[in-house]
């Protein structure tokens, strides 16, 4: 049988061009070839066929194509490069948080992660006569790149994000489909069906000779080079257009899953398993360890062995095996319980104190900063490391013209490790913390009890200057046009003492200053005026009280609904509430208790400061302190919308199911969360008892309000 296939000829006068089944058949095997080889190169590391010979195979798929355009499928393997990206990377939610690790550097924090595991699931101390007990983990590679998820439904995919915050991340598809690692449909697992729907968790990473090879072609073509292989994968995967992502050539490894729905993985190991016969890449280098000596025998032996690898670790992931165990186990703010990050010592170089000098930040924290002489640690030239304070210089005995060991902990903080006390000639000056603040010339104190030196002056014009920076910041009040020169200006010449001074500010005021023309102040003046009305939690984090950072501004914004109820709260009822302890309770209660913080609250609500009270103010006792989980497709409600709701009505919305679950909403196609919550006894209910029961909160809360008024 032959088909016809619209094609057009070059002075654009409509021909016909004929396929027959035989064609649209070769496609199909060809395709099918293509995505075997990438198989056993990728998931299998068992390559069966030579460059040479993959080569002619796209090739002839290419041809086809080209001949007979109705034949190319969308996830066809020549299709890896779109036709360009988007100008910017839209937004993505995750609908599973990507949480981040905690962090071991070295055995004994090893030790004393896992005995921390044991009492929560009621283990005793394990003895050589009761190894039974032992915990099973896996140890996997911690590769250094960059974390990514994708979205498969029913087998395709359907997007690939960055991590992001960890809840939203950015839509980079276009770049990911570029990496051939990826498989654009998974296969099907012998004697099981695919997930209608799952985020498939990895990393990306570049390898040493790629990397080496294109830092090559920027030196030739005049171009600046990137610092280290993480870097490089970085800039490649944000790419504007896929076409200079294709030619990096990325690699990944997959290890971990968001949102799984119509599958369940019993452990970790069998989750690893399973991906490679859906043709996902699994890092090889993975071991099952029957206890924590098996786990340090094989971060042990990675640290020796880690520079025969290709590519850059920077040290092991442990995880407990068993999911159910996970399950139990649970998760902490971000990071879970289960899962922790042994990180090898990072790479030190020695280098010179040049001199030390102080920062005060906006809580009045006076830290002094080691000026180095410029020296590359892992790719990154470092001329400054933090001392911390004074208690950590006089225990590193570090000063002024030593040679100093540093390095990048974590990959990240530059730090002063060690001082080679051999190399000192006696000329070296110790160093001594100011008795007095170097910005406003206050006498500094040190509270008892702490390490920290600070200033207390309220009007320090440093404090008042980062104080007023991160109260307009983003993550706070997000108010647009005044950036650092700018509250520099305002508080320098004394206009803004204090946050609540933005709102007396004038369009005269503003054109005074430098580069300030009519346009750009009457927009700050608007933006100033926009936040007025900024969601509680935005205004909480904005007022810098200490241990109050944006997610324990959510977490009090949504328990306590307005500034008043939340000022007025005892110690007792702060600790009291899910993720605030006792440090953090008797720090917002101070703050609230004290004249100044008084002042300037009165002072704001008489500037018409008034932030929205938080959707979470409890509105029903159905919902009050209880969790919620989502599983399945949703058809009355789009999850995000069904997940607002949980939380306007005084409740949490979880994306994992525990003990602490009050109820798994069950929606059609529900997976392993339903499996789960019914062996964990929870309480599951159908979308429309969900429904009832929103409408039950709305009409109670709709009638406490009447009464009210």
């Amino acid at each position: 049988m032959t088909h016809r296939d619209r094609d057009s000829s070059q002075n654009g006068d409509p021909l016909f061009t004929l396929y027959t089944d035989s064609d649209r058949m070769r496609v199909q095997q060809l395709t099918d070839q293509i995505r075997h080889a990438d198989y056993l190169y990728y998931a299998m590391a068992q390559p069966d066929l030579s460059d040479s010979a993959y080569d002619s195979l796209m090739t002839a798929l290419r041809g086809l194509e080209e001949r007979f355009p109705e034949l190319i499928s969308p996830d066809s393997p020549t299709r890896r490069v779109g036709a360009g990206g988007e100008s910017a990377f839209q937004p993505v939610k995750h609908r599973v948080p990507m949480l981040s690790l905690d962090n071991a550097f070295g055995s004994e924090e090893l030790t004393s992660w896992e005995e921390k595991r044991r009492r929560l699931l009621g283990l005793d101390t394990v003895t050589d006569a009761d190894a039974d007990t032992e915990i099973e983990y896996v140890c996997e590679l911690k590769i250094d790149g960059l974390s990514f998820s994708l979205t498969y439904v029913e087998g395709q995919l359907q997007r690939g994000a960055t991590r992001g915050d960890g809840e939203t991340g950015e839509d980079i598809t276009a770049n990911l489909r570029t990496i051939r690692a990826i498989p654009p449909v998974l296969r099907k697992a012998a004697g099981s069906a695919l997930p209608s729907l799952i985020e498939i968790r990895g990393e990306v990473f570049m390898s040493h000779r790629e990397f080496a090879r294109i830092n090559a072609d920027l030196e030739e073509s005049g171009g600046k080079t990137f610092a280290n292989p993480r870097n490089a994968a970085a800039g490649s995967l944000r790419q504007k257009d896929p076409t200079i992502t294709a030619g990096r050539n990325l690699d990944v490894f997959f290890y971990t899953v968001g949102e799984c729905d119509g599958y369940g993985f019993e452990s970790q190991k069998a989750l690893l398993d399973t991906y490679r016969e859906w043709g996902l890449r699994t890092n090889p280098n993975v071991k099952v360890c029957a206890g924590l000596k098996e786990v340090q025998e094989f971060c042990d032996h990675w640290y020796d062995g880690k520079a025969r690898l290709p590519y850059d670790i920077d040290g092991v992931v442990v995880k407990v095996n068993s999911f159910a165990l996970q399950q139990e186990l649970g998760m902490v703010s971000r990071s879970p319980r289960w899962a922790i990050a042994y990180k090898y010592p990072a790479m030190q170089v020695r280098t010179r104190v040049e001199s030390i000098e102080i920062q005060v930040g906006r809580t009045g924290a006076l830290t002094p900063v080691a000026n180095l002489t410029p020296v590359a640690v892992a790719g990154v030239i470092v001329s400054r490391a933090t001392l911390h304070n004074q208690d950590e210089i006089r225990r590193k005995d570090v000063r002024i013209g030593d040679t100093v060991v540093i390095q990048r902990a974590g990959e990240v903080i530059p730090e002063i490790v060690e001082v080679v006390v051999a190399d000192r000639d006696g000329d070296e000056i110790e160093f001594e913390m100011p008795i007095n603040c170097p910005v406003c010339g206050s006498e500094v104190v040190r509270p008892e009890g702490e390490a920290v030196t600070r200033c207390p002056n309220p009007t320090c014009p440093r404090k008042v200057e980062q104080q007023i920076e991160h109260f307009v910041s983003r993550g706070a009040m997000d108010i647009e046009g005044l950036g650092e020169k700018q509250c520099d200006q305002l508080t320098s010449t004394g206009l803004v003492r204090d946050p609540a001074d933005l709102y007396t500010l004038t369009l005269e005021q503003l054109l005074k200053f430098e580069r300030m023309g009519e346009k750009l102040a009457a927009k700050i003046l608007a933006n100033i005026e926009a936040s007025k009305t900024r969601p509680l939690a935005r205004l909480l984090a904005g007022l810098g009280i200490r241990h109050i950072g944006e997610h324990a501004a959510e977490v009090l914004a949504s328990h306590f609904g307005t500034l008043d109820k939340l000022s007025a709260a005892t110690v007792e009822q702060l600790a009291a509430v899910h993720e605030i302890g006792n440090t953090t309770a008797e720090s917002i209660f101070s703050y609230f208790a004290d004249p100044v913080s008084q002042d300037l609250l009165s002072r704001l609500k008489e500037a018409g400061v008034q932030p929205e009270a938080h959707a979470g103010a409890p509105a029903s006792a159905e919902f009050a302190g209880k969790t919620f989980v989502f599983t399945g497709t949703l058809v009355t409600f789009k999850r995000d919308d069904a997940e607002a709701i949980v939380k306007h009505m005084g409740g949490r919305a979880s994306g994992s199911v525990s003990k602490q679950t009050s109820y798994v909403v069950a929606g059609e196609s529900a997976g392993s969360k339903l499996v789960k919550a019914q062996q964990l006894g929870v309480s599951v209910i159908s979308e429309a008892e969900f429904a009832a029961m929103v409408a039950e909160a709305s009409t109670e809360a709709s009638t406490e309000t009447g009464a009210e008024a």
